[in-house]
């Protein structure tokens, strides 16, 4: 809102009737930790070491920049996000926050998460980080989303880039390793989203989204996530066949892979006409827990040995 300023009628003095915790919805913080999770896995599995506190500051500034591309997105998107039943209440459509707050919050933190990560950590990293955000914010935000049903295939890298950049963070630089986890998560995004879509078509279908289930309709959706689904069941196994995980972590990497493409048989076997949409639901829940267990499995080992030596039995 703004108010007159008594000396000077022609003045306006804007003052924000925003709450800290409407500054906070707009970083996404689901998205932010997951975010976090796996960029700490991308640092914990990077060969080498680096002093916790420049650990910390390094997670902080990508926790932070991660909570700029999502001030970012809510800007750019706050029309759809008005019309779309999950995200109406949103700070923007909801009327918390303006989208001038939301673009410059956005942009200082940005600035800030990229500046402080090249000056205590090391720039290719902080090069990294302002490269997802810009890929988030403008390539998928502002041109992929609304111009093509490839969309979140392309878009998706902006999420994967988090365990490239935690790598990065104590390498300086990247590596067959990183690649991999960063592809566990490039195609892990296709089925996770388009089991999304199957269930709140209706939703993109009045925000004018195209996504795959509106586009090219269910059975083709359900098709190319039973697709992806075959490609993600043996790279989920990868850092196992490659020798930078245990069998320990090949044999639940297998395990859950088997699951989510039953989980994705399921869906490419539902109904058409059913309505509910329960395996699609179940799929993306169950897409979630696939990745976090993953991840975990790779934090567990990365601390293992540290934590051993910590102590003194290795």
């Amino acid at each position: 809102m703004s108010v007159i300023n008594d000396h000077d009628p022609v003045t306006e003095i804007y003052i924000s009737s925003a709450m800290p915790g409407d500054f906070f919805a707009l970083l996404k913080p689901r998205v932010m930790s997951l975010v976090v999770f796996t960029a700490l896995v991308g640092m914990m599995a990077a060969p080498g070491e680096i002093d916790p506190v420049l650990g910390v500051i390094a997670i902080l500034c990508i926790a932070i920049g991660a909570g700029a591309s999502g001030a970012l997105n809510m800007w750019y998107d706050a029309d759809i996000d008005a019309v779309m039943s999950r995200t109406k209440s949103r700070p923007i459509p909801s009327g918390a926050i303006s989208k001038s707050e939301a673009l410059g919050f956005g942009l200082i933190l940005s600035a800030f998460s990229v500046a402080i990560l090249g000056l205590a950590v090391n720039w290719f990293a902080a090069g990294l980080l302002a490269f997802t955000i810009f890929f988030y914010a403008v390539i998928y935000s502002m041109w992929l989303k609304r111009a093509t049903p490839q969309n979140i295939v392309i878009g998706g890298a902006a999420g994967a880039f988090p365990p490239m950049i935690g790598w990065a963070v104590v390498t300086g630089g990247v590596s067959l390793e990183s690649v991999i986890l960063f592809a566990i998560i490039f195609i892990w995004t296709p089925p996770h989203f388009w089991a999304l879509a199957l269930f709140k078509s209706d939703d993109y279908k009045l925000a004018e989204i195209p996504m795959l289930p509106i586009v090219a309709g269910e059975a083709s959706t359900k098709k190319q996530i039973l697709a992806y689904s075959i490609l993600l069941a043996p790279l989920g196994v990868a850092p196992w066949l490659l020798g930078f995980a245990s069998i320990a972590y090949g044999v639940i990497a297998t395990v859950f892979g088997a699951a989510f493409l039953w989980f994705a048989w399921r869906v490419y076997k539902m109904d058409e006409a059913d309505r509910k949409m329960l395996p699609a639901k179940k799929m993306f829940g169950f897409s979630i827990l696939y990745l976090f267990v993953l991840y975990a499995a790779l934090l567990v080992e990365s601390l293992l040995p540290k934590l051993l030596n910590l102590i003194g039995i290795a």
